[in-house]
């Protein structure tokens, strides 16, 4: 299958499954947290957060792409399973660190967690060592998204993706229907990690040629490999002490209900993001085509962009207006706090997430060493900023501190695109978020006039102001948002059926 077909319906796939594990977790959080209580909630959403704290790919799976996509697309097929080979041995290394890391943590949780109580504490541990055992053994096998990435076998990997939500969604429902408790939810997410893992692996033997010269060992490549994986490993440490980290604060300084209201806000914001970018590294292979034949960038980004900014147009500011509703009705009052929260982390994401292309670029032309520097500086900020202000204001001190990091994200990203890489941000900007600000601004002023005016409560009126909103935005934006090709674009799969109705 040709490379843009993969796009294509790899992004249809993505959003296939982004809608199924949406739906999933807005059907099964608030009866997870009846079942096993907000205090349980927040140890839940603790444990996992330590563990993705520590068991992060070290970079070398976005190094996996890009060196066996530079591979490939000089048709050498040996070098790329030469690379998997050194990459492996690395990974190995560095999941023997991590186990005695993991262990070492364990005997602190007492001290570390203060605002626990012994009982939750108690509950913990377990929980820790559930989750921590899990990322020892699945650690070894990150790269497998990168070799699929490489390949551009999106199609393959996101039906893995949506196998993996559809196992936790129908062992989740027996767990809730039975009445297991909190270690059983746990146990769910490990099972269905490990064989998700089995079926990329199976995708990765039966769709690429891709594999392992064990063999093989060059001390420069390996050189090579972490000179470039080791500036993203300081890019995703940064990036883990952004959330990752917040509930480890919260539990030092303001306890476990601040972490469940905290844990609500993420869950949303977490929602946002992966629809958002359902598209994320789809073109790091095209970009580096791209970049390796000195092409113009910026009309892809220009482009893509666009899209971007229309699908979160809708989400973000549908959330500003219907979301305090919809967080009544979904988990109660209780999580009030959680909507500002929510709001404050999901803004910055309008300005960064349609800069997509920029950022592969930055990966594709190697300036990841400017690129770390910026996230340096975003997790200093938040860190100091989250300590600060986690004590008086719990949560939303958290969610402030957030907010501010990735503005100072975003800006240091344009600047590298602008200095560093010579594209045309100003004009980026114009074509994109300044062409379309106006029409976005209407729908948001339409939203809040819906969700203050209209008297209608509870489900059904939701359901009614969010259809009425999603109806008058889809409006506004093709009207005057969109331009020919987009408009195109969009009807596109309604003409398709027409035709295929009438042959």
């Amino acid at each position: 299958m040709k490379a843009s077909q993969q796009i294509k319906f790899g992004a249809i796939l993505s959003y296939i499954g982004i809608g199924i594990n949406i739906i999933s977790g807005l059907l099964y959080t608030p009866w997870m947290i009846y079942s096993i209580g907000r205090e349980n909630f927040g140890l839940y959403t603790l444990a996992l957060s330590v563990i993705s704290l520590f068991a992060f790919d070290f970079g070398l799976s976005a190094a996996v792409t890009r060196f066996i996509a530079r591979y490939l697309a000089q048709e050498r097929q040996d070098k790329a399973n030469n690379c998997i080979a050194l990459v492996y041995r690395i990974y190995i290394f560095i999941d023997i660190a991590l186990f005695i890391i993991l262990l070492l943590v364990f005997f602190f949780i007492p001290q570390i967690y203060k605002e626990l109580t012994p009982d939750e504490i108690e509950k913990f541990k377990v929980i820790y060592s559930m989750a921590a055992v899990y990322a020892v053994i699945s650690f070894p096998f990150i790269p497998v998204n990168g070799i699929l990435t490489a390949h551009e076998c999106f199609i393959q990997q996101k039906i893995c993706d949506i196998l993996h939500k559809l196992i936790i969604v129908g062992a989740m429902t027996v767990c809730l229907l039975f009445g297991y408790g909190l270690y059983a939810l746990v146990l769910v997410n490990i099972i269905s990690g490990i064989l998700t893992i089995l079926f990329k692996l199976w995708c990765i033997k039966h769709y690429t040629p891709q594999r392992i010269s064990w063999n093989y060992f060059n001390k420069e490549e390996v050189k090579e490999l972490t000179s470039y994986s080791g500036w993203v490993t300081v890019i995703s440490l940064a990036q883990r002490l952004i959330f990752n980290i917040a509930p480890t604060i919260l539990g030092a300084l303001s306890g476990s209900t601040a972490i469940a209201i905290l844990g609500i806000a993420t869950t949303l914001e977490g929602y946002t993001y992966t629809f958002a970018n359902a598209l994320n590294g789809m073109f790091l292979p095209k970009v580096s085509r791209i970049v390796n034949d000195d092409g113009d960038i910026l009309p892809l980004m220009t482009r893509i962009g666009r899209i971007q900014i229309f699908v979160l147009g809708l989400i973000i500011s549908g959330f500003v207006c219907l979301g305090k509703d919809f967080i009544d009705l979904w988990v109660g009052e209780g999580f009030k706090q959680s909507y500002i929260c929510a709001v404050l982390i999901i803004l910055p994401s309008f300005f960064h997430l349609p800069q997509i292309i920029g950022n592969e670029t930055i990966y594709a032309k190697n300036q990841v060493k400017k690129l770390a520097v910026v996230f340096v500086i975003m997790a200093a900020c938040n860190l100091i900023g989250a300590i600060l202000m986690a004590k008086p204001f719990g949560a939303t001190g958290i969610c402030i501190s957030v907010f501010i990091a990735y503005t100072i994200r975003t800006i240091g990203m344009d600047i590298i695109l602008y200095k560093n890489l010579g594209i045309n941000i100003s004009r980026f900007f114009k074509e994109s978020f300044c062409s379309t600000a106006l029409p976005i601004l209407i729908s948001l002023a339409c939203g809040f006039f819906i969700s203050y005016f209209i008297p209608v409560t509870g489900w059904i009126g939701f359901l009614i102001k969010g259809c009425l909103f999603t109806f008058i935005y889809i409006l506004i934006i093709y009207r005057y948002a969109m331009n020919k090709n987009e408009k195109s674009l969009a009807l596109s799969p309604m003409k398709r059926l027409l035709d295929h109705k009438n042959s």
